[in-house]
């Protein structure tokens, strides 16, 4: 993509657009790409009427609505242009899976209705029927039980079964049904960031042999759709990382673990402007250098790979030779306590061990809550599994799981939290908890 070309066009075509460089003093003729300002959903989306945001002042044939999780839900135009661009990342998914040649079911599992989950996922699979996969769609959403009679009356005519949804909510699916293997799952995850040892758990229990090629994420967002993917070689890469925590904060600058995906440069381009994010598409909103205030970076092929032969590590996976991206999430969803940031990501880790993870369904919700005394605590309720009272001894077995991964993976929290103060208090309640985990609403992790 020539991202000058992009700004031209939207800035001669976007009512909104021309009203915004007017503002800001830009000339339509500005021709460095990195003086123009960088457009938010509070400077740009949200102060111009949704007309004025689309080309031509005319708002594409859908609507899709965001969901909210960091204020008040926006809507996003769509267009069959922009769900035909958006199918090739599904493409590379789904070739990874050998669809092209191989029966497959594709289940839906996002929500359905005004969400832009449910809707866009399911255009975007007929999209690939219309290019020759071999593709059926089945949509139930987010109704589990519909899920669970579905698969077993439907699997049975294909090869394999895809899944796609929320990862909380698809580890749900696989542990409250049974006889995954049958069916040949694979599984395409969004929205959240999540573990190397979920993935391993999950594919475990769904009967997915290789985990590397039978489980993809999407990096996707409501504001563009579907901006980069997994592939097997970042799947390969990433399973390295995870097992060297100080290879990847080495690369990665954090003792997170990113989710890392690839992304096609003639489709979205991508800059970093200081640990975050920033984004240039052609969509049914076209944005000019969005910053959708995701923390991550940006890596060529050729400086990833580089990297891990570096450390001895020859990826075996081959495949496209697109830039890698990598995407940490929102700041806002980490915990402060005693000055170190405690990331879900830490805690998620410590849940999926094989000492515990039997017990609890993976969900949790983590705050820094203050005593009577008034003293700091690091506080994580868990939930746990459907129907389980537990048995003596795991709520301590918890704790200590989860204070092992924090020590092993935050060195701001093994070095800024006072001994004594390390060991996080741990609430056990029963699975679908009205208060910390109603069924149906999509998870916060944080408080």
């Amino acid at each position: 993509m020539d991202p000058v070309e992009l700004f031209r066009d939207v800035a001669a075509s976007v009512p909104a657009y021309r009203a915004f460089l007017a503002e800001h003093g830009v000339r339509e003729d500005e021709d460095d790409f990195s003086r123009l300002p960088m457009t938010t959903k509070a400077n740009y989306t949200r102060r111009y009427p949704l007309p004025d945001l689309c080309r031509g002042g005319v708002i594409g044939d859908m609507i899709a609505v965001s969901s909210g999780s960091t204020g008040v839900p926006s809507f996003w135009p769509r267009s069959t242009r922009d769900e035909q661009v958006i199918a090739a990342r599904f493409s590379e998914v789904f070739d990874a899976f050998q669809a092209r040649s191989r029966r497959t079911l594709a289940v839906v599992c996002f929500a359905l209705g005004t969400w832009v989950g449910g809707l866009f996922t399911l255009a975007c699979l007929r999209h690939l029927a219309e290019r020759g996969y071999p593709v059926t769609c089945v949509a139930p959403g987010s109704d589990k039980r519909e899920i669970l009679r579905v698969v077993p009356e439907l699997g049975p005519h294909f090869d394999q079964v895809v899944l796609l949804g929320y990862p909380p909510f698809l580890k749900d699916v696989i542990d409250s049904g049974s006889g995954w293997e049958r069916w040949d799952v694979k599984l395409v995850t969004a929205g959240e960031v999540f573990s190397e040892e979920w993935r391993t758990l999950v594919a475990g229990r769904a009967g997915i042999a290789d985990p590397v090629s039978g489980i993809a994420s999407l990096y996707g967002t409501a504001d563009a759709g579907v901006l980069g993917n997994e592939t097997p070689l970042s799947v390969e890469i990433r399973r390295f990382l995870a097992a060297r925590p100080d290879l990847a904060r080495e690369l990665f600058g954090s003792s997170r673990l990113p989710t890392l995906v690839q992304y096609d440069p003639d489709v979205r381009y991508f800059e970093e402007h200081d640990g975050t994010l920033l984004f240039s598409g052609d969509n049914g909103i076209p944005l000019v250098r969005y910053h959708i205030a995701d923390e991550g970076g940006l890596l060529t092929h050729e400086r990833l790979l580089s990297f891990v032969r570096g450390h001895g590590f020859e990826p075996s996976r081959g495949g496209t030779t697109m830039p890698f991206a990598y995407v940490f999430g929102r700041s806002h969803f980490t915990v402060s306590f005693y000055g170190a940031n405690v990331y879900p990501e830490n805690i998620a880790i410590g849940l999926e061990q094989p000492e515990v993870s039997a017990s609890v369904t993976g969900k949790f919700v983590l705050e820094a809550t203050e005593d009577a005394d008034r003293d700091r605590r690091l506080t994580v309720t868990v939930e746990l599994r459907p129907g389980l009272d537990p048995e003596p001894g795991v709520r301590e077995a918890v704790a200590a799981s989860i204070l092992r991964q924090l020590l092993r993976l935050n060195s701001e929290y093994a070095a800024y939290v006072p001994g004594h103060r390390q060991a996080p208090g741990v609430v056990l309640r029963p699975a679908g908890d009205p208060e910390y985990f109603p069924p149906g609403a999509k998870h916060r992790y944080t408080r």
